[in-house]
This record gives structure tokens, sequence and C-alpha cells, in this order.
């Protein structure tokens, strides 16, 4: 009987143990997939503050790039009108989710402001203009540049949390969908139509 008695204990024991064990490990996945959530999700706030930074470069040079045009082009008001309102909302955004919407929209609209500049020669023979056209370019490629790093992390982010088994962690601590930094994918294909 004290033998059985003994086994038993052995046995309650080592379940016990692979219990607690198991427990740990447990334990370990969760502060883990955890600490990885938060490691991306500053990653994602690093790339859009750099990202950010370009914007707001760019936001400060639309105002001068569109007072030079404005001398050229006067009666191409409504489209610089547009442009500065587009700015504007941009400037004014306050969450990732909506300056990245409002992003959208300048880039639609910077791209009808190019389309007024080639009707103007003269205006692309300017000097001011083309180191202000020139600035404007080297800002939108560090703009692609950083939202390509933007979306890269942003995508690695929303894999991981649509993902067996990390998706359970994002589920209980609300690690919520981030979205990326799309281009209007009408506006872009669309073919530009010049007329002189």
């Amino acid at each position: 009987m004290n033998f059985l008695c003994g086994i038993g204990a052995i046995i309650g024991g080592v379940v016990a143990g692979v219990l607690a064990l198991l427990l740990i490990i447990f334990m370990i996945w969760i502060i883990s997939t955890y600490n990885s959530f938060v490691r991306l999700k500053n990653n994602i706030e690093e790339a859009f503050s750099t990202m950010d930074v370009y914007l707001k470069k760019r936001y400060d040079l639309i105002p001068n790039l569109v007072e030079t045009v404005k001398g050229y082009a006067k009666h191409e008001k409504e489209t610089l009108e547009k442009v500065i309102a587009a700015r504007n909302a941009c400037a004014q955004a306050g969450n990732m989710e909506d300056k990245l919407a409002s992003e959208k929209n300048l880039s639609s609209v910077l791209k009808q402001l190019a389309v007024v500049i080639e009707k103007y020669p003269e205006l692309k023979a300017d000097k001011n203009f083309t180191d202000l056209q020139n600035t404007l370019k080297q800002l939108e490629n560090e703009i692609a540049s950083s939202r390509k790093y933007f979306n890269g992390v942003t995508k690695t982010y929303n894999t991981k949390r649509e993902v067996f088994p990390s998706n359970i962690i994002a589920r209980w601590f609300k690690f919520d969908k981030k979205p990326l930094f799309e281009v209007d994918n009408a506006i872009e294909r669309k073919n530009v139509k010049v007329e002189f």
C-alpha cells in the first residue's frame, strides 16, 4: 500500500512539474509575442514619423511653388486653390489614418498642378521655379522611399497580427490593424492629358 502511495506521489509530482513547465513556456510565449508586437508598433510609428518629416518639408515648399506658378498662370486659379486647400488639409490632419487619407488627395492635386505647369514653357524656364521643382522631386523621392519602409513594417505587423497563434495575443491586447500608405490607383493609372 505504501508502495502504491509512493508511486502515486511520484506521478502526481511529475504531472505537476510538467504542468508547471508548460505554464512557464506559455507565459514566456505570451510575453515574447506581446513584446514583438510592441517593437513592430514602434517601428511603424518611427517609420511614419520619418515620412512625416519629408511630408512637412513638402507642405512648406508647396506655397512657394504655387506663388511662382501663379505669376505665370493667372487663369489657373481653381487648380492653385485646390493645391493650397489639399496642402492645408494634410497639415491639419491629426492622426495617422487622417494624414494618410489627406496625402492621397494632395498627390492627386499635385498631378493636376503638373499638367498646368506643362502648359507654360516660360514657367519651366524660370530658375526659381526650376529650383523649387527639383527640390520637390527630391522630396517626392524621399517620401516614396520612406513610404516603402513604412509599408514594409506595417505589412509585417499586420501579417503577425493575423496569423495563428499570434493573432490570439493581438486580440487579447487589442493590437489593431494599421493602414498602409497607398496612392490612389485610379489616379496613378489615368493618362495625363496635356493641351496647349
